[in-house]
């Protein structure tokens, strides 16, 4: 495995849970698979469909998203929404993330 790859696998780890935090946040207010694709990809959480869409409803199905269907378009869209319960997952994650960072801002760092 190349150095580039083996940076690529370590990367991916470390952003995975990122973008469960993302969601919760991005969807306070409602929003829809393809165009959260976007405003995550804008907000520097770039992830592709095949990891977002099975995400979404993991997190609806723990209770953390909701949903609805809007078909007044031509082609429905399904819309998803961070719950009560979510909020304070995400809450919970952000205290968390902002430790963690605060933590590495004291580790050594290389000249």
């Amino acid at each position: 495995m190349s150095e580039s790859e083996i940076l690529d696998t370590h990367l991916q780890e470390l952003r995975r849970g990122t973008v469960v935090l993302a969601c919760l946040r991005l969807l306070v207010q409602p929003g829809y698979g393809y165009g959260l694709l976007e405003e995550l990809e804008v907000r520097g959480f770039a992830t592709d469909a095949n990891t977002l869409y099975p995400l979404l409803r993991r997190l609806e199905k723990q209770g953390h998203l909701t949903s609805e269907w809007n078909t007044d378009e031509a082609r429905p869209r399904k819309f998803y929404r961070t719950s009560d319960a979510g909020t304070r997952l995400a809450a919970a994650l952000t205290d968390d993330f902002r430790a963690i960072a605060a933590a590495i801002a004291t580790l050594p760092q290389e000249d």
